[in-house]
């Protein structure tokens, strides 16, 4: 089959596609045909050698696939050859075939295509877990997004605006605010042309904001941090900007505020039940219009390195899919 293939840690541009065998599913395992797949900050880290997780060389990047059950490793799987899926890999997705761990595997309805999905549900879930599970976001609250014009700030500015909230979305160019409004942004901060701490007293009239989403990290943090209502839950998503913040103690203390880790992965190992009651309700979201598809761009298998590489330069607006 073909697949995308990393045979040496390095940069987007030294993944390659070539021809590897067919894997064979063990007990609890399901092979999948893959259709689509998404394609995330963790793939820019784990190429690199700087994920958690570290995979044998060679693989193949992509965790988050839409596809279809071909075979199945356990006799009494609870999953049928044809069964349209999400499955979530960890890596091996830029492939025709991807070996999944059965309980990484759930169900899609037939009405969401696989570009839909794959461009929807690993960031929407990891949204919807930091705002509804971590922060408790609650009717008429202020949250503050930053790297608003990405695929999981879009998914929160979305999220957000259903579950009631006022959002402000900031982001680094007026193409990607533009594409937060198209979301529902109440009101935007440009934080590479307006100083963003006193921006954010200004859009609050000096109330703060209750809750924070941040996936980028970096030099906006202190500031987004200085700009919390007193309680409010700052959720730390992860450093696209590459530099993880040291933040100033003595601010939780005095804003009286939380500092949340939002690590998706292990919830949706570890709290399986809940993680499946979240994946139902944004899938009826999918479904009814609610949740709206995403801007995606979409790339072949041998392009999928300049998918990787406009990520890793945080060029991309919306989301990505590599389309098998």
């Amino acid at each position: 089959m073909k697949a995308l293939i990393c045979e040496k840690f390095g940069m987007p541009e030294s993944l390659f596609v070539g021809e590897i065998p067919d894997p064979v599913p063990s007990s609890n395992q399901v092979l999948v045909h893959v259709q689509a797949c998404g394609v995330n900050f963790p793939d820019i880290l784990i190429i690199q050698d700087k994920y958690q997780f570290k995979p044998k060389l060679p693989f193949s990047p992509g965790g988050e696939l839409v596809g279809k059950v071909i075979a199945c490793g356990n006799g009494d799987s609870k999953f049928q050859v044809g069964d349209y899926v999400l499955g979530l890999s960890g890596w091996g997705g830029m492939a025709e075939k991807a070996l999944v761990d059965e309980d990484r595997i759930f169900k899609l309805p037939k009405a969401i295509s696989p570009e839909f999905a794959a461009a929807t549900l690993y960031t929407y879930s990891t949204s919807y877990y930091a705002l509804k599970d971590r922060a408790n976001l609650q009717k008429g609250e202020t949250l503050l997004v930053l790297g608003a014009g990405g695929g999981i700030g879009l998914a929160a500015v979305e999220l957000g605006k259903i579950m009631g909230a006022k959002v402000i979305a900031a982001a680094s160019s007026v193409d990607k605010l533009e594409a937060a409004k198209a979301k529902g942004a109440d009101l935007t901060i440009n934080y590479h042309e307006e100083d963003f701490k006193s921006r954010i007293k200004e859009l609050t009239e000096g109330k703060g904001v209750d809750v924070v989403l941040d996936p980028v990290g970096g030099k906006y943090t202190e500031s987004a941090l200085r700009g919390m209502a007193w309680g409010g839950s700052y959720l730390v998503v992860g450093f696209a900007q590459g530099e993880i913040p040291k933040i100033p103690m003595n601010l939780p203390l005095l804003k009286g505020c939380t500092i949340v880790g939002v690590f998706w992965g292990n919830f949706s190992r570890k709290e399986s039940e809940k993680n499946g009651e979240n994946l139902d309700q944004l899938m009826n979201w999918m479904v009814e219009g609610k949740i709206q598809k995403p801007e995606v761009s979409t790339y072949s298998l041998e392009e999928a390195p300049i998918a990787l590489k406009a990520m890793m330069n945080r060029k991309l607006v919306g989301k990505a899919v590599v389309m098998i």
